[in-house]
């Protein structure tokens, strides 16, 4: 009697089922982030901001949020008034719900719609004090914003760079983060509970400053405050050895 037609179907019912036996959902942990942003971190002040309304529409109702728009004054650069001029950066902290699924998502996901063309993707390893690291996504993007006149747009060069941090893990990948939350549940019995970092800043030429923010720059002031953050915001005894 010959069984091979017989074992493929047999095996996959024999996995399906196995679905039946796995937690529903384990013990939460919570993510490594502080959620409460600090008014100053280095030569940043911090200006806290609401999200926005697509974001509290599309995500879970329990997703909790932190975001902030931060200055910081370019030494020697004056407005006609008199006025400092300042370096200007975006930093977004979104915590997932009960529902992973439906809480956090990587960002590549949303950009268009705020008007980012996304040019290229890559990793950027950081050195965070205490001998810690975290490697980011790093996004390269033009964005277009609607300007006052009807029709009319200005487009902006913009660096975002990303993260995930759990309760005891940080990833910069999406998929791999599913398959830490598939590990987790069915070995440890537990779901991390995931915060997705975010800090973008425009560069190139911007009509509100004097001269060009080149992408060095940028890449430099996102580099050093995300290593700031990440030192201070995260509370690294939780994070795996």
């Amino acid at each position: 009697m010959k069984l091979r037609p017989f074992i493929l179907p047999a095996f996959l019912g024999l996995a399906l089922s196995s679905v039946y036996f796995l937690p529903s959902a384990g013990k939460i942990a919570q993510s490594a982030v502080n959620m409460d942003l600090p008014e100053n971190e280095g030569i940043w002040h911090f200006k806290k901001i609401p999200p926005s309304q697509a974001e509290r529409d599309i995500l879970a109702k329990d997703t909790e949020f932190a975001k902030a728009e931060c200055y910081s004054i370019r030494p020697g650069e004056f407005d006609e008034d008199g006025n400092p001029l300042p370096d200007m950066l975006f930093v977004s902290v979104v915590l997932s719900g009960a529902d992973l699924n439906n809480s956090i998502h990587r960002p590549e996901r949303c950009m268009p719609a705020q008007g980012h063309q996304i040019l290229s993707s890559t990793d950027k390893r950081l050195v965070v004090d205490g001998g810690h690291e975290v490697t980011a996504k790093r996004l390269k993007s033009i964005q277009r914003l609607p300007t006052e006149k009807e029709g009319e747009f200005l487009e902006l060069e913009c660096l975002t760079y990303y993260f995930f941090v759990g309760h005891d893990t940080i990833t910069n990948d999406h998929l791999g983060r599913t398959f830490i939350d598939m590990k987790d549940r069915l070995i440890r019995g537990m779901d991390q509970r995931w915060a997705y970092v975010s800090v973008s800043m425009w560069y190139g030429d911007m009509p509100w400053l004097e001269a060009d923010v080149t992408e060095e720059e940028a890449d430099a002031k996102l580099s050093d405050f995300v290593t700031t953050f990440s030192a201070t915001q995260i509370d690294w005894k939780q994070m795996k050895p």
